[in-house]
């Protein structure tokens, strides 16, 4: 069957595959990498795939249009995100009145949260595959390749929610989770195949980068992170060790010019013991040259972190949220602020660089809280830092308590983004606006970058470590156009108690 996977266009370099989906102020561009894997196991199915990404080859929506009435297909598969949803479904609907046999089929985290009212915002979406979707779209194409659309083998997919002849929604069962991971063709080889890796970049890595995962789902409970609530769950599900050897293997040899390989595993670390396995087969493989970064937690020994960095671990990605134990507490972080102190310092140690995430808003925020968290942040002197407001996203714990507190200013998507489709927040407790939050962020970014000491560091780092001073600049330069702007400018901004459209 001829089918288009597609990232729509929204924003000019927004990345619905981020946890925060927004446009970065560092110029970050993620992959579309979970439509890619799906897009590997469709092709794997033997079905004829275009992959889209048009935030990354910056097309616009009369262009992406165009191009798949070309192709023509039978099925298309929409990326979603929460802030972009409306413009999601309208692209749906554009394409079905340009090809009104099409089975438009929307996939993602929010949509895996909210696949009934997805659905109503749209009579022309047929269907949304709901939860970790590889296998899911795999089964439809299926069913719509070898017979024509029917309302009773449409009812016996799991995970896909779909609009009936009678246009009534029906919702399947859940699907089960993928449990060998090793069935996914190489993410890896769906970039090679259809995507100019050029525009992917992340503030934090080396440039040009690649982006895969070794496992799905999260251990974890964090009250405010969305992958693993809506779409993979909280098992740790891991790839073979030798399937990652030999995806490290393939793209030394098929990406000459790639400096860093970026892990996107939720937690990493959250395996010690396979983290030590993994790094000691890629020594004995000799695939050390290309550097690689991880998420991580605050908690890994320094033996570990030593036979990583010896591997090649070059960063880690680090959720430290505040520094203010309680919020920590609040939002079932597991985590300890003298651990997190203790861990930074045996990092360092290890020659192994952290890019520190702030996040703000928290249950329990105070401004006293906030402050706390921005003396932390710059004790701990990260590499790199980023502070966000709380985005509490529908299937979060989070969304669900600041709603039921009724501290969710708008039920309109569109805010959870200023007007430039930068962060914003839709939560304001009675002692902090969400205004504050974004203004908070804005001057903790600037205090945290513009301080002589981290200027000074930078440029002997840049100096010191020519391979590094790439991404600076990268980064730096894109970083500059936002640190003296606020985020929400006059008379922008979230109106409480938003309908939706």
């Amino acid at each position: 069957m001829r089918i288009v996977t597609l990232n729509p266009p929204f924003f000019p370099k927004y990345s619905r595959e981020s946890r925060s989906p927004a446009v970065a102020k560092s110029g970050t561009l993620y992959y579309p990498m979970w439509l890619a894997y799906a897009t590997g196991y469709l092709e794997k199915a033997g079905h004829d795939v275009t992959l889209i990404d048009a935030p990354g080859a910056n097309l616009d929506t009369a262009t992406v249009v165009e191009r798949i009435k070309r192709i023509n297909p039978g099925l298309v598969i929409l990326d979603t995100s929460t802030p972009s949803i409306y413009s999601d479904v309208e692209i749906g609907v554009l394409l079905k009145k340009e090809i009104p046999s099409l089975f438009v089929m929307l996939v993602g985290v929010h949509v895996s949260a909210l696949p009934k009212e997805t659905l109503e915002l749209s009579d022309q979406i047929d269907a949304v595959a709901f939860g970790e979707y590889d296998a899911t779209v795999v089964e439809v194409a299926e069913k719509l390749s070898t017979q024509k659309r029917d309302d009773e083998s449409l009812k016996s997919i799991t995970g896909l929610a779909f609009r009936s002849r009678d246009n009534s929604i029906v919702k399947n069962e859940a699907r089960p989770f993928i449990q060998n991971l090793d069935d996914i063709p190489m993410v890896s080889s769906v970039y090679k195949k259809h995507l100019d890796i050029s525009p992917y970049f992340y503030g934090h890595s080396k440039f040009p980068i690649i982006v895969i995962v070794t496992g799905r789902g999260c251990p974890f409970k964090c009250t405010y992170c969305v992958l693993p609530q809506t779409m993979q769950g909280h098992q740790y599900r891991k790839r073979s060790v030798q399937s990652i050897v030999d995806e490290f293997r393939y793209i030394r040899d098929n990406f000459l010019n790639i400096k860093e390989i970026m892990i996107e595993d939720d937690t990493l670390t959250a395996d010690k013991t396979r983290c030590r396995e993994f790094s000691q087969a890629l020594i004995d493989a000799k695939l050390t040259s290309i550097p690689w970064s991880a998420n991580s937690r605050a908690d890994v020994d320094y033996e570990t972190m030593r036979l990583m960095k010896k591997a090649g671990c070059r960063l880690f990605c680090v959720g430290f949220e505040s520094g203010d134990q309680q919020i920590l507490d609040n939002i079932q972080k597991g985590t300890n602020i003298d651990r997190i102190r203790s861990f930074v310092k045996d990092a360092k140690k290890a020659g192994i660089l952290i890019h520190g995430c702030f996040m703000v808003g928290n249950r329990g925020e105070t401004r006293e809280t906030l402050e706390k968290t921005l003396r932390f942040a710059k004790e701990l002197s990260p590499d790199t830092a980023q502070f966000f407001p709380i985005m509490a996203y529908p299937g979060t714990s989070d969304f669900k308590f600041f709603r039921e507190k009724g501290w969710i200013v708008s039920n309109d998507f569109r805010k959870w983004l200023t007007d430039d489709g930068l962060h914003s927040s839709v939560v304001s407790n009675p002692d902090l606006k969400y205004e504050e939050l974004v203004a908070y962020c804005d001057r903790a970014r600037k205090e945290f970058y513009m301080n002589p000491k981290f200027l000074l560091s930078k440029s002997w780092q840049a100096l010191t470590h020519p391979s590094e001073a790439k991404r600076l600049l990268k980064g730096g330069r894109t970083l500059m156009k936002y640190i003296f702007s606020p985020s929400i400018k006059n008379g922008s901004g979230n109106d409480c108690n938003g309908k939706n459209p």
